[in-house]
């Protein structure tokens, strides 16, 4: 992506961070089920890729007990600022989540929830194999996205309403399993979430 479309992207979302809590009710029923699908452990280091304003992160905080070390990381100065603030050993950083500023094999988990989605397929790939890069070997990636639609009868709807960029994405329906094995990662588990956004959790490992 150039970074004129990419600068376009971040703008989109930046222009909805004074609002976007508005919505994490909807996110929340996927946001607990994903963590519960990969029970971080007190040792293990947590990357949350699009944090937004820190929806997951503040899931996380309230598990005891939660581990040490989590960072969110995200593009838009925007939705960071409006993020809730986060245990005192947590991070929160602004970047690209197609160059992430991280060392190789640095985390244990890593999430990106509702944000393969709104991505372009190339996008899309590059973010997975920057997630894939940073995670140590045999470390778990947690995906949400909204899940593919049930009823034939939807999918022309979500398609013209999703079609556009940034905010207008955020109900394009994605099946993320293809993309997590062509960056390398093997699947584990899968669970369609109906409540909030009806959304889909899939956990992979490097």
């Amino acid at each position: 992506m150039s970074a004129s479309r990419r600068s376009r992207r971040t703008r989109g979302w930046s222009s909805v961070a004074a609002v976007y809590d508005r919505q994490l009710a909807l996110e929340r029923p996927a946001l607990r089920s994903l963590l519960t699908m990969l029970r971080i452990g007190v040792d293990e280091a947590l990357l949350d890729v699009g944090t937004g304003t820190g929806g997951l992160l503040r899931e996380l905080a309230t598990i005891a007990p939660r581990p040490k070390r989590a960072v969110g990381v995200d593009d838009s100065p925007q939705m960071l600022e409006r993020a809730a603030p986060v245990p005192a050993d947590w991070e929160m950083v602004a970047a690209d989540a197609q160059r992430l500023p991280f060392a190789a094999a640095s985390f244990d988990v890593a999430t990106a929830t509702y944000l393969l989605h709104v991505l372009e397929p190339t996008v899309r790939a590059a973010v997975l194999a920057e997630i894939h890069r940073v995670l140590r070997p045999g470390g778990r990636v947690g995906l949400v996205t909204i899940a593919p639609p049930f009823a034939r009868l939807t999918w022309p709807l979500l398609r013209a309403f999703s079609a556009g960029a940034g905010p207008l994405a955020g109900l394009r329906p994605l099946d993320p399993a293809p993309d997590l094995l062509a960056a390398g990662f093997t699947i584990s588990a899968r669970l369609p979430v109906r409540r909030g956004y009806p959304s889909l959790c899939v956990v992979g490992r490097r």
